[in-house]
């Protein structure tokens, strides 16, 4: 039976869905391009049992391995679908740079933007129940919507009923502005499926920002001085400063998202230092418990790459309260999107075309 855990660090007063859980089975998952463990961390939290990682960075592997216990397999291509185990939920945040606005924008002209592809191919010969996919918000409008489009197709043509929505991690509890498209799917209807509501308030940057930080992660005087001429009324300490790719300096009470690839100095706590890499798995939702165990670039590196935990804690616990409200009987109608979405009516047009 699965056990009940504490929410209280994802800030969650929704105790009817834990009592349905109780009910259940532990729900079964593997974790594709698992990177640290974002999404096993919400996953683990919530009782569900991951039968499988893969991820093909060694050094995301020895993150995941120190906290999880088990390395993860390597590059996906070189997985066969007999070696990937029967599971419940297939979880994927897929990379997505191909995506970004900060990458080149390639799509499917991109060769790594093939690897939702291989999520495909293990949708087709395994057939779980259901799946949750992640990407940037930039997805949604790739290429005037074609490229979503292509996904849907493939996903609805492989027996999925597919429904998306962009959510923001400030809504979650978290002091990082990182807005992410989830995709859900699922041979079911799920009728009871809802999207979390977020509502959930910010933690104060405060809270999660180190004391006593080490002179190494003070930018130079030349830095400082220009980031205060561009930016003289900043938002009130603490704050983090922002250079976007223009270089235009903005500052707030809570990150903008942090980035994988971006400059040593894109985000700076008052305008004056960089964040530690503890405080960047904080603005991600990594509890304090998460081991440190790669070098500081590469930690960087993961936790730019990283799922805001509690926003996906919000969708599993979602769709573990779907999931043991409806019977296995599968239909075949697709449901692309709910109608809270704002790009409902455009992803209408698209699928109308």
């Amino acid at each position: 039976m699965l056990v009940s855990q504490s929410t209280d660090q994802y800030h969650s007063n929704d105790q009817e869905q834990y009592a349905v859980m109780q009910l259940w089975q532990p729900i079964t998952f593997i974790d594709l391009f698992c990177g640290i463990g974002g999404f096993r961390t919400a996953a683990d939290s919530l009782g569900w049992q991951c039968l499988m990682s893969s991820d093909i960075d060694i050094h995301a592997q020895r993150a995941y391995e120190a906290n999880f216990g088990e390395q993860p397999l390597g590059d996906i291509h070189q997985i066969p679908n007999k070696a990937i185990p029967d599971h419940d939920v297939l979880l994927a945040g897929f990379p997505c740079q191909p995506f970004s606005i900060c990458g080149d924008r390639k799509g499917f002209d991109d060769t790594r933007g093939t690897l939702f592809f291989e999520i495909a191919r293990v949708l087709e010969a395994k057939k779980p129940r259901a799946f949750v996919l992640e990407n940037v918000k930039m997805l949604v409008g790739h290429n005037h919507g074609e490229t979503l489009k292509r996904i849907l197709e493939v996903l609805v043509n492989l027996g999925y009923n597919v429904r998306f929505k962009v959510l923001n991690a400030l809504n979650f509890g978290l002091p990082q502005k990182r807005e992410r498209v989830f995709i859900v799917g699922s041979l079911d209807q799920l009728p009871h499926f809802d999207w979390p509501r977020g509502g959930i308030p910010m933690t104060p940057l405060a809270d999660l920002l180190e004391q006593d930080v080490p002179a190494k992660y003070y930018a130079s005087d030349k830095i400082k001085q220009q980031r205060l001429d561009a930016h003289p009324n900043p938002h009130p300490s603490p704050a983090i400063w922002h250079e976007n790719k223009g270089g235009h300096i903005s500052s707030y009470p809570y990150s903008c998202a942090l980035r994988a690839g971006a400059s040593y100095n894109y985000l700076l706590v008052d305008g004056i230092r960089r964040l530690t890499p503890r405080e960047m798995l904080r603005l991600q939702g990594f509890p304090d418990s998460f081991r440190i165990v790669c070098a500081e670039d590469q930690t960087r590196k993961q936790a730019g790459n990283s799922v805001p935990v509690p926003m996906v804690h919000a969708v599993l616990s979602q769709l573990t309260k779907a999931l043991a409200a409806q019977p296995t009987e599968y239909e075949e109608l697709p449901v692309y999107t709910d109608e809270t979405t704002p790009f409902y009516d455009q992803l209408k047009l698209i699928m109308e075309r």
